[in-house]
């Protein structure tokens, strides 16, 4: 044999995969140059750029995925072939995209799953079949279809993320990141609160140039300028950003108090502050509740001794004078008087309608048989049951018992380790916080909020495989075979 041949031999399958990446990525780009312009061809090349540095290391491709869900939630692509694609569709399709690569390939040989794969391929199909169903109910368009195809690949994004954690020390970077960047959203938030009306209104109209809405987009308490300006970062929405906020608020609060935190002790406190401070100045009733309830879940669960510290620090802070516009609304809540809380009232009424009429499959996501209903609910739960009927909703609380049924089942693995346990247990509270949320608002399970339902499912896939390593490392020790952590 040569020695010409012997090198080809020992050639890397991963560099002849980078470099027919390359030269596809090259050939593509110079086509679309020709005959779709520019704009199209530099859009093609970055996105194979991406795919090659994702190729080589596929976490790369994860935290593009949480960078954009945090930061850049509904910027797109300044392209249009019918759709405008979002920088999120990138990120989850590439990641996607090369963890199937991998499998087909063969450098991949098996899938690693938990308990929650089945009954999330179960939901998933369930959302196909009751999409197929309705489609006579309105018309079908592309910007449907995309968005559609979207809420599957954020459902099936959970698969690949508890593959991809086979071992503690990945699932704790995504943690990492995921924290780092739910603190630079709070940090923005902040800092364009801060600023003036005009000047943050300027600097948001910037994003014009990546897909994002122009005018004047500066939210106000009822949309009254002479209430209180709402935080709103780059999320558009105060109550998106504070449904983000409040799901990665719960997961950095058991770092607050554990004993081997991520990070020094005053960056977590960093971090916890300014996601809370930014949560707190969106003025989301929901979101702050939410996140008093995956606060709660961590207390009850852990930490009971602090329950009565807590309770304190809470009145303290009600006290305060700038925290009393906060309770006012909350009280408004309450007893119905604000315009916001009357709306959601008249569409919890208008849902339930909708849903004893067609209880099984509800309508599908097109649009609604009759002119006197519509979709649109703000209920995460209420929402499914519209577009998939209590079938769907009934497969949605399957999955999320699964997954919390599976917590609890092995939850003493994890009161036992001290490094573990701050993690697992903040995955589970942002969960709770985000379900509890979902009462109140349908960002988690909304096409229009791809980020949002990104998110939720991505803790989703975390929590999961997060127990998954903790039996897997309790089997391990047991067998006398050394962990991989």
């Amino acid at each position: 044999m040569s020695d010409t041949q012997s090198a080809m031999q020992k050639t890397p399958r991963s560099s002849l995969y980078l470099g027919i990446g390359i030269g596809g990525t090259a050939v593509v780009a110079g086509l679309l140059l020709a005959y779709g312009g520019p704009l199209l061809a530099a859009a093609a090349l970055l996105a194979g750029l991406g795919a090659v540095v994702v190729l080589r290391d596929i976490e790369v491709g994860f935290w593009g995925v949480i960078a954009v869900v945090c930061l850049l939630p509904f910027a797109t692509l300044p392209v249009d072939i019918g759709l405008t694609p979002t920088f999120l569709d990138l990120a989850l399709g590439v990641t996607v995209g090369i963890w199937a690569l991998r499998i087909v390939t063969g450098q991949q040989r098996r899938v690693l799953v938990a308990p929650v794969t089945l009954p999330l391929v179960i939901f998933i199909l369930a959302a196909i079949f009751s999409f197929i169903f309705g489609m006579g109910n309105g018309p079908l368009t592309p910007t449907l279809l995309r968005k559609f195809a979207e809420l599957l690949l954020s459902l099936g994004f959970v698969i690949v993320v508890v593959d991809y954690c086979r071992d503690w020390k990945r699932l704790e970077r995504l943690v990492q990141v995921l924290l780092l960047a739910g603190a630079v959203a709070g940090l923005l938030a902040i800092g364009l609160w801060l600023l003036p009306d005009d000047t943050a209104n300027t600097a948001l109209n910037y994003l014009q140039r990546l897909g994002y809405p122009n005018g004047w987009v500066i939210r106000y308490i009822e949309e009254n300028p002479e209430l209180s300006e709402r935080a709103i970062g780059t999320s558009v929405d105060p109550n998106v950003l504070g449904g983000l906020l409040l799901m990665i608020g719960a997961l950095a609060g058991p770092q607050v108090v554990a004993k081997r935190p991520f990070f020094p002790r005053w960056l977590i406190f960093a971090i916890f502050g300014a996601i809370l401070l930014a949560l707190v100045l969106t003025f989301s009733r929901g979101a702050m509740v939410g996140l008093v309830a995956g606060l709660g879940f961590v207390a009850v669960m852990r930490y009971r001794r602090l329950i009565p510290y807590m309770l304190l620090a809470g009145l303290l802070l009600l006290l305060l004078p700038v925290a009393q516009e906060y309770i006012a609304r909350f009280v408004e809540g309450i007893q119905g008087q604000d315009l916001a809380t009357q709306m959601r009232f008249g569409e919890y009424k208008d849902a339930l309608i909708l849903i004893q009429r067609y209880p099984v499959f509800g309508v599908g996501f097109a649009g609604t048989p009759d002119l006197d209903i519509y979709l649109g609910v703000a209920n995460v739960y209420f929402t499914i049951a519209q577009v998939m009927g209590l079938v769907g909703l009934a497969f949605f609380l399957g999955v999320m018992g699964t997954v919390f049924g599976d917590a609890f089942f092995h939850r003493q693995l994890f009161k036992e380790n001290e490094r573990l346990d701050p993690t697992w247990l903040g995955l589970h509270a942002a969960l709770v916080g985000g379900l509890v949320a979902g009462i109140f608002d349908h960002y988690l399970f909304n096409l229009e909020f791809h980020h949002a339902v990104t998110a939720f499912w991505l803790l989703v896939g975390l929590a999961a495989a997060a127990t998954q390593l903790g039996a897997a490392a309790t089997a391990a020790d047991s067998s006398g075979e050394q962990p991989r952590f």
